[in-house]
């Protein structure tokens, strides 16, 4: 199931740096969360791979339902980490990226916060890859810029260190290198290992709000142009926020977890 595209609200800036205001009716969203979102939220195809390499193991119903317990997340997932998977979900239906190792696998205690960027994966054109680095804000704040774009870890300094630290996108390639050996999309990463060791600027960057207030280019304004200065070679960075109903975030974990559990919305 694919992702509803949204209707565009303002557009900013020229290539290789732009910023989107999209948004999506209660109809929309309720959709995403029942399919692509959901599947995103509860790692459907991660718990596909462990079942089936544990298949073998559960020699009675009492031992399946023990990988069953121990595979299943009981913990509600927090309305940023829904938000989150929304932007995933979007870029990867919308923007041809792919994103194969989600963050969660790597928690060793439920609900840590990791550091690196929330999405790290793959960006197709053509026949060719890319690498696709992501930083997602879930912000309910009616303040345009939120609160969120700001200080040490917010968006504006995230996106700023994409752009201009080497240091963090060649901790990116090695944390994509380690898991791509013998993985289905092993080839997508030498391809873009590839075009990276040519130029290590040549990388696609994308920040993406997800707001529930009325949408205002001032989300976005400031930072397409500053991103703009000093732009690399080759680099392209796209700025998206997502508009969702009024009051909505404050519902998305329950939703989700309504979606999954065959509840209408």
């Amino acid at each position: 199931m694919s992702i509803a595209s949204g209707t565009i609200q303002y557009e900013l800036g020229t290539e290789p740096v732009t910023g989107y205001g999209l948004s999506y009716s209660s109809s929309e969203l309720d959709a995403a969360l029942l399919g692509p979102v959901s599947e995103v939220v509860f790692d459907d195809s991660g718990l596909a791979e462990i079942t089936a390499l544990l298949a073998g193991l559960a020699e009675t119903d009492f031992h399946k339902s023990e990988v069953e317990r121990i595979l299943s997340n009981t913990k509600p997932p927090e309305d940023w980490r829904v938000g989150e998977a929304l932007a995933e979900s979007y870029l990867t239906h919308k923007k041809n990226c792919f994103f194969p190792w989600p963050d969660g696998r790597d928690e060793r205690k439920t609900g840590s916060s990791l550091p690196g960027a929330d999405l790290v994966g793959f960006q197709s054109s053509g026949t060719d890859d890319f690498f696709a680095f992501g930083e997602v804000k879930t912000s309910t704040e009616n303040k345009y810029p939120p609160g969120a774009m700001h200080g040490r870890t917010g968006l504006k300094q995230q996106l700023e260190d994409l752009k201009d630290d080497v240091k963090i996108r060649d901790d990116l390639f090695r944390y994509l290198g380690f898991r791509a050996q013998k993985s289905s999309w092993e080839d997508r990463f030498k391809r873009a290992a590839s075009n990276y060791i040519k130029c290590k600027t040549n990388v696609r960057v994308f920040g993406f709000l997800v707001r529930d207030v009325n949408p205002d280019q001032e989300d976005l304004r400031v930072r397409v142009t500053r991103l703009s200065d000093n732009i690399h070679v080759e680099m392209v960075i796209e700025l998206l926020a997502l508009y969702l109903p009024q009051s909505s975030i404050g519902t998305l974990s329950h939703n989700v977890i309504t979606a999954r559990n065959g509840g209408g919305l």
